[in-house]
């Protein structure tokens, strides 16, 4: 990669703002959080490599068994292994949730994680971070929807957008992406901001037929202008 994408991209705030105005996530400011951030972190450890339906029910399962932390981190892990199934990889998924569980009762004396919001944004992350089976997605999205602290997920819709537009690489890593848009975008913006991009990877700047002719960003973007997908 050359220094120049390192850089801030020109033409970023324009970017944004024309997401905005198609799909409106900034304006709505959607609570998308648990009132417990426990709940979110273990949520999105279920919805690793599988879809958000498989996740959801999986989580609704487990809830269901469990309703509350005490009584899943009292179960085995092939118990937890039946109830998330569905959302697939349950053996290694039941195994790295009761250690977090383990974790969190260590440090907090209960099931919770509520008390990260009171946590710098630097030391919420990294304990996060440290937890078996989080990584920086993980712990991203937990610090944004649930502990309302800076940070700007990066998941493959945005990947993908972030290489369309050249500001990154193909070779750039999600978690290096996830600094830079951390460094480019203004606090205010990452939720909203975050959403958007999805919404649009979702509906135009799919993966496999991105629908470029109806992208009101086709003369921003390096991709269109290079392939001219339509």
């Amino acid at each position: 990669m050359t220094d120049e994408l390192f850089q801030r991209p020109e033409n970023i705030d324009k970017v944004f703002g024309i997401l905005e105005e198609l799909w409106g996530n900034e304006a709505k400011n959607p609570d998308l959080g648990h009132e417990e951030p426990l709940d979110g972190l273990i949520l999105t450890l279920l919805s690793q490599n599988t879809n958000d339906t498989n996740r959801d029910r999986g989580f609704e399962a487990l809830k269901t068994a469990y309703p509350e932390w005490d009584a899943a981190a009292a179960a085995t892990k092939e118990e937890i292994a039946d109830c998330i199934r569905v959302a697939g990889l349950a053996n290694t998924k039941s195994e790295r949730m009761l250690l977090i569980l383990e974790k969190v009762r260590e440090t907090f004396g209960l099931y919770s994680l509520k008390g990260l919001k009171e946590w710098s944004d630097e030391d919420a992350r990294a304990y996060l971070g440290a937890l078996p089976g989080i990584g920086a997605k993980t712990a991203a999205c937990v610090m944004l929807f649930d502990l309302d602290k800076s940070a700007f997920p990066v998941d493959t819709h945005i990947a993908r957008f972030c290489r369309r537009m050249e500001w990154a690489s193909e070779k750039t890593a999600p978690e290096h992406m996830q600094s830079l848009l951390e460094a480019w975008v203004p606090r205010e913006r990452f939720l909203g901001g975050h959403i958007n991009i999805i919404e649009h990877g979702r509906n135009l700047c799919s993966a496999r037929k991105p629908r470029c002719g109806k992208c009101p960003l086709a003369g921003l973007c390096p991709y269109f202008t290079k392939t001219g997908a339509l």
